[in-house]
């Protein structure tokens, strides 16, 4: 049984799942080039590799963290069974896969695992996605956490808050990160899409993730 929260619980959860991302540039621009003595782009391949590793095991320790406090404190379990989902829902899905597909081949200028397979090698590829694979986990929190925040606070199920929430913090995060605006946009509108899927897969978080990696990773 859900315990009665406050929208700010939940979108706490959605922050702390944002905070967690947001560790790795601490890793990445602080304590990493202080061990090493180099930044980033000057990382040979075992020093990348314990980059993601260290950044994913962080992750994980947080999302784990976010999950059961959700559940123990709240009452808001994430991996609770939910509706049979619809065709209507599966081709509206479908129809977000391929769109963001599509924005990332344009992107990317071709298909976006292929050319980094290409460009990495088999082991920082095999390393590389691992990490992409966390990632998703965490920037789902977010979608999770914000939707649930802002269906408390305007009390309607059916807008998409989660999108919004990821759009503003995981998506612009990366205009920063990359130090790229156009960069932070078009994250921001594919991180908007995987909002939606939430919805429409019913809010069932393993089939949103399986979706959501695809979408991402390729």
């Amino acid at each position: 049984m859900e315990r009665p929260t406050k929208g700010i619980n939940y979108m706490e959860l959605a922050l702390l799942a944002f905070g967690g991302l947001g560790i790795e540039a601490l890793y990445a621009f602080m304590l990493e080039p202080f061990i090493y003595g180099s930044d980033m782009n000057e990382w040979n391949t075992i020093q990348i590799i314990i980059h993601w590793c260290i950044t994913c095991i962080t992750w994980i320790l947080v999302a784990g963290y976010i999950i059961k406090k959700s559940a123990q404190k709240y009452g808001f379990f994430v991996f609770d069974k939910t509706g049979k989902i619809s065709k209507y829902q599966w081709m509206m899905t479908v129809i977000c896969v391929v769109w963001v597909l599509l924005f990332n081949w344009h992107n990317w200028g071709g298909i976006k695992c292929i050319l980094e397979l290409k460009k990495l090698g088999i082991l920082k590829f095999i390393f590389q996605y691992i990490y992409y694979m966390v990632e998703t986990a965490m920037f789902t929190l977010i979608i999770i956490f914000g939707q649930k925040a802002c269906e408390v606070w305007f009390k309607n199920k059916n807008i998409p808050y989660g999108s919004i929430a990821v759009a503003f913090t995981w998506g612009i995060a990366h205009w920063f990160t990359k130090d790229s605006l156009y960069v932070g946009i078009t994250t921001a509108l594919c991180g908007a899409c995987f909002g939606v899927v939430y919805l429409l897969m019913n809010r069932n978080i393993k089939w949103t993730y399986i979706i959501l990696c695809i979408m991402f990773c390729l």
